[in-house]
Parts: C-alpha cells; sequence; structure tokens
C-alpha cells in the first residue's frame, strides 16, 4: 500500500485513532492489508473483519505477532496495538482502496476526462462474466507484467472484501492493476468497480453461473452490464462478440463515450481466433488483431481457455502491447490457477482437476475437452459434482449435464454428493447403462471406487462447484496416479 498516516487512513475510512505507545495520529504506515492474520506480514494492517463463523477482532493479537502495526476495527480491543475504529470494517476497505487508488492515479497530474487514459501512471481493467474470470485475469497479468509492475487478484479475490484488498496493493509505481469482479447479486460488480472507475473493462459470458442469486438471465445480464457503466468515458469496454447477451452491451458503453473492442471467433471482430485445435498437451489456433495474424500455441487445457486468452489479448493490445509480444507471453503460460483444468495425475492415468467452481456452461465446456483429448484407445471418465447458486434452475440444468455426458460418450460417469443426484439419475434414462454410470453420496466413496475401476490410458476429468469439494478428490486421485 502506498504511503498515508494514520490520520489519512481514519479520514478516508470515516473511523477515529486510537494510536498506541509512541504512535500520533501523523505515524505513517504502508504495509500490506489483510483480514487473514495468518498472511499478516511485518509493517502490515490486519483489518478484523466480523464473520458468521469466527470474528476477526479475536485474531488482533495474532496479527500483532506477525508484525501488525496497525489493526482496522469495530471496537477496541485490548491488545498492545494502534487501531482504527470504523463503523464497518468491510465498508472501510472499500474506502480505503478507492482512496488508494485516486492518490496513485492523480499522481502523474490529471489527464482530464475523455481523454482514455488514467488520470495518472497507472492503468486499471475490470474483468466479469460469468465464467472464465480468474484464468483471463491470470493471463492477462501475464501480458501486462513484462510491461511494467502489475497487481493482479490472488485466487479469486473477486468479491467485496478480495477485490478490495487487491486494490489496496498498488503502490506509486504500479502500472496496471487487473481487477476480478464477481458477484451474485445485483449491484455489487457497480459497487466494487466503482471504486477504481476501470480504464477498460472486459466482459467475457453471460451464462447460468450465480442465476438463482441474479433472479434470472436477464437480470444477470443486468449486473454483468454494471461493469460497462462504471468505465471511465474515454476508455474501452472488451466485448464478446459471440455472446450475443455481451453483445448487446454495446450501445450503453458507445452512449458513454466508451469505445468498444471486440474479440470473439467470428468475423469482423478487433480480435479473432480461429483454427482451433485440442489435444492433451493444449490448445492451438491462430490469432488475429488489427490486420496481423499469430500462431498461439497454449499448454492451458480446454478449447474454452481459447476465447479467455483473446478477451486477454484484446485488452493487453488496447493497452498498448504488439500482438508477437503478447502471444509469446501465453506460451509460458503452463496452468491458469489451480483446480482450473490442472493437469495431474501420470501419462497412463491423467487427471484434471477443475472442481474450483462450475456452471452450467463451464461444466459442459470440461466435458467437451475430455472428449476431445482423449483417443480412441482411451477411456472417458468424469466425476462430477453439484454446481452451487443455480436456485431454481438446479433441477433442469443438473439434468443436462448428465444428458449432455451421454450425448458426448462419456464412458463412466461417476456423480457424487445428494445435489448432483440429478445427474447420474439423467444419464441412466438416456441409455442402456451397465455400470457406466454410477451414484456415491460421499467423496471417500469415490475415491475408493475410483480407485479399483481406473486403469491405464483413462483420461479423468473431476469437476464441481467449490462448495462441492471435489477439488480435494481430484487431489487425492493426481497423487495416487502420479
Amino acid at each position: 500500500m502506498i504511503a498515508l498516516t494514520l490520520a489519512e487512513i481514519a479520514e478516508a475510512t470515516g473511523g477515529s485513532v486510537h494510536p498506541f505507545g509512541t504512535d500520533t495520529p501523523g505515524t505513517v504506515v504502508s504495509g500490506l492489508v489483510d483480514t487473514d492474520s495468518r498472511e499478516i506480514a511485518p509493517g502490515g494492517i490486519f483489518a478484523a473483519k466480523p464473520g458468521a463463523v469466527t470474528d476477526g477482532h479475536a485474531f488482533v493479537g495474532a496479527a500483532l505477532d506477525r508484525g501488525a502495526v496497525l489493526a482496522l476495527v469495530e471496537h477496541p480491543v485490548d491488545v498492545a496495538i494502534s487501531q482504527i475504529v470504523v463503523p464497518h470494517v468491510v465498508d472501510a476497505l472499500a474506502d480505503l482502496a478507492r482512496e488508494v487508488v485516486s492518490r496513485v492515479r492523480a499522481l502523474g497530474g490529471s489527464q482530464g476526462e475523455g481523454q482514455g487514459e488514467a488520470q495518472g501512471g497507472l492503468q486499471v481493467v475490470g474483468i466479469t462474466g460469468s465464467n472464465g474470470k480468474t484464468t483471463t485475469k491470470n493471463l492477462l497479468a501475464r501480458i501486462l507484467q513484462d510491461e511494467g509492475e502489475t497487481v493482479w487478484p490472488k485466487a479469486s479475490f473477486n468479491n467485496e472484501v478480495g477485490a478490495p484488498l487487491t486494490m489496496l496493493r498498488v503502490t506509486e509505481t504500479t502500472r496496471y492493476l487487473v481487477c476480478e469482479f464477481g458477484a451474485s447479486a445485483p449491484g455489487e460488480i457497480a459497487r466494487l468497480a466503482g471504486l477504481v472507475t476501470p480504464d477498460i473493462g472486459v466482459v467475457l459470458m453471460v451464462g447460468m453461473a450465480h442465476a438463482g442469486g441474479f433472479g434470472g438471465i436477464e437480470a444477470t445480464v443486468a449486473a454483468k452490464s454494471e461493469l460497462v457503466d462504471a468505465i471511465r468515458p474515454g476508455g474501452v469496454a472488451v466485448l464478446n462478440r459471440d455472446d450475443p447477451r455481451v453483445a448487446g452491451m454495446s450501445a450503453r458503453a458507445e452512449d458513454r463515450g466508451v469505445a468498444v473492442r471486440w474479440f470473439g471467433r467470428t468475423e469482423g471482430v478487433d480480435v479473432r481466433a480461429s483454427d482451433v485445435e485440442v489435444d492433451a498437451d493444449g490448445t492451438s489456433c491462430l490469432v488475429a488483431a488489427d490486420g496481423v495474424s499469430v500462431p498461439l500455441r497454449l499448454r492451458v487445457l480446454g478449447e474454452h481457455h481459447v476465447q479467455n486468452a483473446i478477451a486477454a489479448i484484446a485488452a493487453a493490445t488496447a493497452l498498448g502491447v504488439s500482438l508477437d509480444a503478447a502471444v509469446a507471453r501465453l506460451e509460458t503460460v503452463e496452468l491458469a490457477e489451480r483446480w482450473r483444468m490442472q493437469p495431474l495425475g501420470s501419462a497412463s492415468v491423467r487427471i484434471i482437476n477443475d472442481a474450483y467452481n462450475a456452471s452450467p456452461d463451464s461444466m459442459a465446456a470440461a466435458l467437451r475437452t475430455l472428449a476431445q483429448i482423449t483417443g480412441s484407445e482411451q477411456r472417458t471418465v468424469a466425476v462430477l459434482g453439484a454446481m452451487s447458486e443455480l436456485g431454481e434452475y438446479a433441477d433442469e440444468e443438473h439434468d443436462r449435464v448428465g444428458l449432455l455426458a451421454v450425448r458426448l460418450g462419456i464412458q463412466r460417469i461417476v456423480v457424487v454428493g445428494p445435489d448432483a443426484r440429478r445427474m447420474f439419475l439423467e444419464a441412466i434414462s438416456q441409455g442402456s447403462w451397465d455400470g457406466e454410470a454410477v451414484f456415491f453420496a460421499t467423496a471417500d466413496e469415490a475415491y475408493d471406487y475410483l480407485m479399483g475401476e481406473l486403469r491405464d490410458g483413462d483420461r479423468v476429468l473431476v469437476k464441481s462447484s467449490n462448495a462441492a469439494g471435489l477439488r480435494h478428490l481430484g487431489d487425492r486421485l493426481g497423487e495416487s496416479f502420479s
């Protein structure tokens, strides 16, 4: 974080300063901010966030032991550390993030509205979409970090806590800030993106992920459009031309003086992927941008990641990075993120652990990838768990996954957990199965079955939402067959 006095932090967050020892309101701090006391480093700032299970105020002492010099709290605690008492810690994080980013933007002097550049040397990119946010964020960060100091989220830090924590890592020398914006209800993206007013906003796709929270697909479209509405006038909206719902956001961008930069696999876009080929070691395609064509070989598994890659390229080239440089850097990426199409196991039994998140769209993409990368002498095995946050659409969407698995000819379908049972029921209703589809209530039962069932030549996909916990099953299988 940039250097701020305790008084400046208090003013930004609407809090009051409670200095300890020799500290005064004029004492300067500049350490990283975190809500996890275990992640605090010397000089750090601990935000004591109340939680449903544990209260961060109970860990202020632990944060002090790890070197914290300041705590953001909602009430004073009896710990020998300077404290700023704020009405709400989560709101304080957002307010402080807004202040830090605003100050860094202003360092280079105002460029004025409508000129498509950050007010200082800092350029901010926001990314949203029903699927692909984390992968795209990581791919774009890989491109930009060779251009200058780049800050991007750890893991999936994309909510009301994670996004501000990422923003607070910005310093005076940061050139690029890449933000990932997730949401489970209307208004959340608007609040988060409003903290930084991005120079570039990337919308990947609109699907059924979180449809239960939003109240339907049209409400999801409106929620994702909040990022377009937050882009500063003169900025750029990077939109997926292949998704009609995303393409429809172009009018609201143009109405606000925001340019549109298209990506996709259709003709006439600014950044296009064609000639896509998928194998067990990655994906190849031809990328064309602004009249130049370059072959790209992604080591990240899955045809769907081509779309994420060209979205990252579209944003990077909008920032002035050459297509050649962007492609060369993407080709060094071996894994987009842990638990996202992560290859494990061995050449004989390959495990693909993609169980950090799941939606109907990402589930379908992962199953298609499994079918594409499996040779005629090999066997496809899909280990599937529940998809979360689908609300009233949950039953039909789980049915669709079971049906798709059958239509793709997946040879073993292993469904895990009561919330996913409909996938199993739909699979057995679609054909004359004789043990090809099985159901287990727990991951441990599924593991025991798979250890006796898997054989040389199997290609195994493990896919579920995070809440289903199958990522740990994927890890166990990967270790067992490594």
